[in-house]
Formats: structure tokens, C-alpha cells, sequence
């Protein structure tokens, strides 16, 4: 049986006024730590006028391993460590699984 890569979509309205602050610290803090525990991140953009910011975080080995590495992310003493915390710049977000579409 072959893995399927899980791949997350995930979304962020940024509160005003702290999108710079809060790439800063996805790019210096949080996508490090995320690939340090096996994620991918496949890209990240920001779309400043409505303030979000928008990437793409994969696990190679499936859903299971991203829930798992998502559990030690979040318990890590280099997350709880993040001052600010990167969700309370976070008005709204939202994630969704994405699935491979065959192309032929």
C-alpha cells in the first residue's frame, strides 16, 4: 500500500496592522520548526490588502504522521516559546485537506 502525501491549505486573516510582523515570525520561527519535525511547506503567499496570509504545509508520510507532528508542534518548548504568540495576530482561519487530482 502506497502513502498519499497529506497537503493542508490553510488561510489567515491577519489582524490589521500585523501581517509584516506576523510573516517575520513564520519565516523566522514557525516554518523552521514546522520542517524540522518532517512538514513541508510547499509555498506561502500574503494577499496584503485583506491582510491574509495563505501557504501550504504537507507531511510525506500522510494524514496519521501530519496529526501526529501537528500535536508535537504545538507541545514543543520552541512553539510555547514564541513571544507573541503567532494566534493572537490571527483574526480568522481556515484550513482544508487537498486531494491530487489525476491530470492524465
Amino acid at each position: 500500500m502506497t502513502r498519499t502525501r497529506a497537503v493542508q491549505l490553510r488561510e489567515y486573516r491577519i489582524r490589521e496592522g500585523e501581517l509584516d510582523r506576523f510573516v517575520a515570525l513564520w519565516e523566522q520561527q514557525l516554518a523552521p520548526l514546522r520542517r524540522s519535525l518532517g512538514f513541508e511547506v510547499l509555498g506561502a503567499w500574503t494577499a496584503p490588502d485583506e491582510h491574509r496570509f495563505i501557504w501550504l504545509l504537507s507531511h510525506p508520510e500522510g494524514w496519521d504522521a501530519f496529526a501526529d507532528g501537528d500535536k508535537a508542534y504545538f507541545a514543543s518548548p520552541e512553539r510555547t516559546a514564541i513571544d507573541p504568540n503567532p494566534a493572537s495576530l490571527i483574526e480568522e482561519q481556515r484550513t482544508a485537506r487537498l486531494v491530487d487530482v489525476e491530470t492524465g
